[in-house]
């Protein structure tokens, strides 16, 4: 048909347009909505696209070929160096024992040790999106748990490398005899060869990319640059990542392995962050292409056939992913509380899985039955990392957090201030650093259990605890303390310690953090009236140093920072009333007008005769501009 490819193209990008943002608003991910779109558009449902899935797959890899050339960039030789304990031993391990677990359950379901190995390397990978969406919505990724789970992301996204290396050697000769594979093997260098021989090819090919891109591309890309043409850089990055993953495509392997090494070639590249922003638009429309065609390929007349395997294998991956990253946790050395929080987030399948399960298919591993099942078993995995992250928090966090405050020392609760600090991350410690140097005692809490400890043995004494509960208040002394803190990281957290304070302990005055201005509207009308807005004091401190470098006495724009301060405070309680976002937008253009005649008002006094303050910064400069003029004076 001569519309077809457009027709496809409506239908992909229709069906991305409308599904992705409702899959994301509803806390699935962006992953499960394309996969969801795919399902939808697919012959199971409505039909739009049925055989074209698989043409539309052959576009859409070309999206993986992207991300994987982008998580090359991403490895520099000196982060990985500074990272190698957490990578290489949590991550490392963690990837070797579920492997070899899910291989040996596999063997148990009559796989033979090639399948089942394949299957146990695509398993053990987690996703990657789904995982650090979900730690950063939670304000958890500068904790122990979220950066354990990004080294562990980051050892499996390597992994993918020599994964898709070794599967040509798993291949099973009783597949390999189809007609489609002969042809795509009799195009290649290695045709022919015995096994040794062709890992050597597939070795020196390599190695011959890293040597030649190393000494070749970086002068390239600098003589390019000079043209100040963008299309023609873009041009070229996407050259040298095609022309690699081509070249591996001679040697057997996937052009996503090209891609990698392409990407690791220019990891160190003054041109990296340029070569990034071209290539990012690329992949991420291509990659949800990719996802949207797995999705239309599944086969659900097979999969309700076997949907009691499906189920039995959900249940096996989650256990036994959960279980091999606890007991790494402890051995690890992670607190109960992180550990869990690292443990159930990393209980999927990750995205990868499909990319795997494409190149296991062309290399004659797996079945298209056994793939059509396994499909399945990753997306179901996937859309239950909500669920199981959200039983984590509601039924097994509170038991464990309870039993950790219980093993705290008795006299942890016998100290007690006039000031309480509830969350002592960087917000937090800093004011309590203020405080400490200052003679001015304090009661320091925090929920991070690993925060605490490492605290601890800097020399502070920061109990752990929930302040939102009235028991842990009331031991740390607040019935008889003056002021509380609340510094934690979360907004919901911070209102439900205020709603906590007011009700049980209303004289105790309440001092919060702000994230933001909208975050500043939610407390005011909490009746909470001191707020502080984290970054407001530093935006202004920047503004006063641009005024100052463009000639303004420092001690006049110091002034008006001040009252740009008064000016705003006294707007932003008007304005934590309107809730209408039309009104809102009218009212606060109204008033942002305002403040700049009032400030321009007030600048034209400060900075004329009436101003007869000074600064010694300003008087230095001056003293010596005069000198240079006039040395003898």
């Amino acid at each position: 048909m001569e519309h077809s490819f457009f027709y496809k193209a409506l239908v992909f990008l229709g069906a991305a347009v409308l599904f992705v943002p409702l899959a994301k608003k509803s806390g699935l991910g962006s992953v499960l909505g394309y996969l969801f779109a795919g399902v939808i558009i697919g012959p199971s449902v409505m039909g739009f696209v049925g055989a074209e899935g698989q043409d539309i797959m052959h576009y859409a890899e070309f999206g993986v070929v992207m991300m994987l050339f982008l998580i090359g960039l991403e490895l520099e030789p000196e982060l990985l160096w500074k990272l190698r304990k957490s990578i290489l031993g949590l991550g490392g391990l963690q990837v070797i024992v579920t492997t070899a677990a899910i291989a040996g359950i596999a063997m148990l379901f009559h796989f033979n040790w090639q399948q089942a190995l394949a299957l146990g390397m695509i398993f053990s990978l987690s996703s990657t999106a789904i995982v650090l969406q979900t730690m950063a919505e939670k304000g958890l990724m500068g904790t122990s748990a979220g950066q354990s789970a990004f080294s562990v992301l980051l050892f499996q996204d390597v992994a993918v490398i020599p994964m898709l290396a070794l599967f040509p050697l798993l291949a099973t000769t009783d597949i390999l005899h189809k007609p489609s594979n002969d042809t795509h093997e009799a195009g290649t260098w290695v045709a022919g060869q015995p096994a040794w021989l062709h890992a050597a090819i597939v070795l020196g090919t390599i190695a011959a990319v890293i040597a030649v891109g190393r000494v070749a591309v970086r002068p390239l890309l600098r003589l390019v640059a000079k043209t100040n043409m963008r299309e023609i850089f873009t041009a070229t990055s996407l050259l040298i990542v095609v022309g690699i993953a081509v070249l591996m495509g001679r040697i057997g392997l996937s052009p996503a392995l090209g891609a990698f090494l392409a990407g690791v070639v220019l990891a160190n590249s003054e041109y990296r962050h340029e070569l990034e922003s071209d290539i990012e638009p690329f992949k991420g429309l291509l990659l949800g292409v990719f996802f949207i065609a797995v999705g239309a390929s599944i086969d659900f007349g097979l999969v309700s056939q076997h949907l009691r395997e499906i189920i039995l294998w959900v249940c096996i991956l989650i256990a036994v992913k959960s279980l091999v990253l606890l007991l790494l946790g402890k051995v690890f050395k992670m607190g109960t509380e992180q550990n869990f929080i690292f443990s159930f987030g990393l209980t999927q399948v990750g995205e990868f899985a499909f990319v795997l399960f494409s190149f296991s298919f062309q290399q004659g591993i797996l079945s298209l039955e056994t793939i059509n099942i396994m499909t399945a078993v990753v997306a179901i995995s996937m859309g239950l990392t909500p669920l199981i992250v959200m039983a984590n928090e509601k039924l097994i966090l509170p038991r464990v957090g309870t039993d950790e405050t219980e093993e705290r020392p008795a006299d942890e609760i016998d100290e007690k201030h006039a000031v309480i600090i509830a969350g002592f991350g960087h917000f937090g410690s800093t004011i309590g650093r203020f405080l400490r140097a200052n003679n001015v005692p304090a009661t320091y809490l925090d929920m991070d259990s690993d925060r605490v400890d490492t605290l601890r043995k800097m020399g502070y004494k920061v109990f752990y605890g929930d302040a939102s509960r009235v028991d842990l208040l009331m031991a740390a002394g607040a019935d008889k303390a003056k002021i509380i803190v609340i510094a934690v990281n979360s907004p919901e957290k911070r209102l439900e310690m205020i709603e906590t304070v007011k009700k049980h302990f209303p004289d105790l005055h309440m001092l919060v953090r702000a994230a933001n201005r909208y975050d500043a509207y939610d407390l005011m009308n909490a009746g909470i009236l001191h707020i502080y807005r984290e970054s407001l004091d530093t935006s202004l401190r920047v503004g006063v140093d641009v005024m100052s470098l463009l000639g303004f006495r420092k001690y006049t724009a110091r002034r008006l920072a001040r009252n740009f301060i008064r000016y705003d405070e006294a707007n932003l309680k008007r304005l934590s009333a309107i809730r209408n976002p039309d009104e809102y937008v009218v009212e606060a253009r109204k008033y942002m007008e305002e403040i700049e005649a009032t400030i321009q008002s007030d600048r034209q006094f400060l900075t004329g005769e009436a101003d007869l303050s000074w600064d010694p910064d300003t008087l230095i400069e001056e003293v010596r501009a005069s000198l240079q003029e006039d040395p003898l004076q």
